[in-house]
């Protein structure tokens, strides 16, 4: 098999191995929101009472940590239903660090110096996430913007849900996403591989400021390899740690993909975006200026 051709059926199957731990829980996602939805009155209840749920942004700040893409697939599904709050979704956003664990880990980085990162990745998520609920909550009530809004996922997709099982219907849903998801993904491995991991490294430049927002620019990436690019970058101390921080906080993988995919509000997938750039710059920022790393770094990782 030419070279090319071999290039590119990896580039294949491994866009559809990175994607197919992602189903379950799109399926469950939209299990349970066919089920609210079909509840009526009282989904509608229990919808709103899990939004107002003011523990959210500590849930999708833990969750978000963990190694895997699909809790924040499910978020912005349950985000565009109107289940989880924005402060919830932007939670488990900032949380998530797609490759920089294993890669941080495979570099040779201290294992507590990796815990610490980690760690301070997912209180700057946590804290975001209150911070934002409690500025717009009110706002959002007030517009009408939270309302339970399960139905207008089905309206979007065309379907006729309400002819089949909740079952099937989950699993019509789920198939859908997950074919946007996997075309958009194979076009971004596509990118990524005839442009050059190198070339996209080459963009970002060690300067303060704008450094750090070019990083949060290369971080919506909504690909894994924006992550390994920055982690690499920062093990070879081509950015600093604020760089590095400043693009992993907005690199939500392929939770954006689904926001933008299901949410049918343009103006609030444009403002999460900008929020995700500016928290992401911003505690850059902070960051390199107040010597963090030089403070996790110190002897028994600076507590």
């Amino acid at each position: 098999m030419p070279a090319d051709a071999h290039e590119l059926l990896h580039t294949l199957l491994h866009t559809a191995e990175d994607l197919l731990p992602v189903i379950p829980f799109l399926y469950l996602c939209y299990l349970f929101l066919e089920f609210l939805e079909r509840r009526v009155v009282n989904g509608a209840v229990a919808a709103e009472r899990l939004r107002n749920t003011r523990l959210g942004p500590l849930a999708g700040g833990l969750l978000g940590v963990l190694p895997q893409c699909g809790f924040s697939a499910a978020a912005a599904g349950l985000y565009a239903g109107r289940i989880v709050s924005l402060g919830t979704l932007l939670a488990v956003f900032l949380s998530t660090s797609d490759e920089m664990l294993p890669v941080l880990l495979a570099g040779g980085a201290d294992p507590l110096f990796v815990f610490l990162t980690v760690f301070l990745k997912a209180c700057v998520a946590i804290l975001c996430g209150f911070l934002i609920d409690l500025l717009i909550r009110r706002r959002h009530t007030a517009e009408g913007a939270s309302s339970f809004d399960a139905a207008a996922l089905c309206q979007h997709s065309g379907c006729h849900c309400e002819s089949r099982s909740i079952f099937l219907a989950a699993v019509y849903h789920a198939l859908r996403v997950f074919l946007f998801l996997f075309l958009v993904s194979l076009g971004l491995n596509l990118f990524i591989l005839f442009v050059g991991e190198d070339r996209l490294g080459a963009l970002l430049p060690d300067i303060p400021v704008l450094g750090n927002l070019i990083a949060a620019l290369v971080g919506l990436i909504p690909n894994c390899a924006a992550s390994v690019v920055l982690t690499e970058l920062y093990l070879r101390s081509a950015i600093s740690y604020g760089a590095l921080f400043s693009g992993l906080l907005p690199g939500a993988g392929i939770g954006l993909l689904v926001l933008l995919r299901v949410n049918r509000h343009p103006k609030e997938n444009l403002l999460i975006l900008l929020l995700l750039v500016g928290i992401g710059t911003a505690v850059g920022v902070l960051f390199d200026s107040i010597g963090v790393e030089a403070w996790l770094r110190a002897p028994g990782g600076g507590l």
